[in-house]
């Protein structure tokens, strides 16, 4: 059980995980850029997660609807559904926190395919007090998103997807709190998406993908309008390729770089910026999400999140994967390696992926240890 003071914006600073300190650098203040339902952030594959969470431009399979759902049209099984389970923060010793998520999909011929995935985020039993230590009772707060999606073939090298998607995050259960109640908190958004392969027929080549995903309205968890906030949206460019060394052997590489579709917080102490920020709208956030921070160009640089990581296949059953996470230090300071492993027999497939520990005392990474477990099975996959 975990005892925390009601601040709920506090409370979504640290269900996303980051590191944080005083100052990252010396004249570099932090200034993180926070979305309610930060659940959505979490790569929810064991594949992905042991490549550094690269997954916009690699080979498709049950997961793609997760990272980029162009690529579920080009799978060669007909349907395909995933399992994945993910402790969270386990390095906070927060041992009843965790993600599981399931996604399948189905094709409806060689040209066109439909998805479906759902995400349930638990957060385990939490006490509620107030800033005087004024018990409001425990409650377990969850989330949870269901998408539904079609991605077709433009030719043999191209497609694009959309999809759909249902949020919803109850994180106080009704609470009262100085005559304000709190309560579930949902909305609707979609994501486009689009993806290239410029691989032969054994596998060689380019693959390109891009994808902007939450792109939906605001939640609230009170009555108050001006107290919504912001969804991720973002904005992902992936690139990876592939080498074939022989009939065995596959080394793949793959880079993504991800921008969040959300204004910069303002400096503090701008109650005018603060207004600003809380009035404006969601799809003009999206534009001025690239010119907004206080800190100028600098600044909006430093918003981008980067991905690299290889996977090695040995005669398509057996895979080692390996990668590495950079978030700069201002802006969430998320930062690690992480190592994975799969493996495939016939219509089944098992990954597991491992954040390697990074920092120690009070600058280790939260994240340090996260393990992720994964089971895929492709149905009617040739032998």
């Amino acid at each position: 059980m975990k005892r925390m003071t009601f601040k709920l914006p506090a409370f979504l600073v640290l269900l996303s995980g980051l590191t944080l300190t005083a100052f990252a650098q010396a004249d570099r203040k932090i200034n993180v850029v926070t979305t309610s339902v930060p659940f959505l952030r979490i790569s929810p594959d064991a594949r992905a997660g042991g490549m550094g969470e690269v997954g916009i431009a690699t080979s498709p399979d049950a997961n793609s609807p997760f990272w980029n759902l162009a690529k579920t049209a080009f799978n060669e099984s007909e349907g395909g559904l995933s399992l994945t389970y993910t402790p969270w923060l386990r390095r906070l010793q927060l041992n009843d926190v965790y993600l599981a998520t399931v996604t399948g999909y189905y094709k409806l011929s060689d040209q066109e395919a439909i998805a479906g995935s759902l995400r349930y985020f638990s957060l385990g039993n939490i006490q509620f007090t107030d800033n005087l230590g004024n018990d409001f009772g425990s409650f377990r707060p969850r989330e949870f998103s269901f998408d539904a999606g079609y991605t077709r073939k433009l030719s043999e090298k191209m497609g694009l997807g959309v999809a759909l998607r249902y949020i919803n995050s109850n994180l106080a259960g009704g609470q009262v709190v100085n005559g304000t109640t709190y309560k579930a908190g949902s909305t609707v958004s979609g994501d486009l998406s689009w993806f290239y392969t410029g691989q032969n027929q054994v596998g060689e080549g380019w693959n390109l993908g891009a994808t902007l995903t939450n792109l939906g309205g605001k939640i609230g968890y009170t009555n108050d309008a001006k107290q919504k906030d912001f969804i991720p949206a973002n904005l992902g460019i992936g690139a990876a390729h592939s080498w074939v060394f022989d009939e065995s052997n596959k080394l793949t590489f793959g880079v993504d770089v991800n921008k969040l579709l959300v204004p910069t917080p303002p400096a503090v102490g701008d109650s005018a910026g603060l207004v600003a920020y809380r009035s404006k709208s969601v799809v003009s956030s999206w534009f001025s999400s690239f010119g907004d921070a206080p800190g100028g160009f600098g600044e909006e640089l430093r918003e981008f999140q980067v991905s690299g990581g290889f996977e090695f296949v040995y005669q398509d059953q057996f895979a080692l994967r390996a990668g590495y996470h950079y978030e700069d230090a201002t802006k969430g300071n998320r930062k690690y390696f992480t190592l994975g492993a799969g493996l495939k027999y016939n219509v089944f497939g098992l990954n597991v992926s491992y954040i390697i520990p990074s920092g120690s005392g009070i600058n280790q990474n939260p994240l340090s240890n996260t393990l992720r477990f994964g089971i895929v099975f492709d149905f009617g996959a040739e032998k």
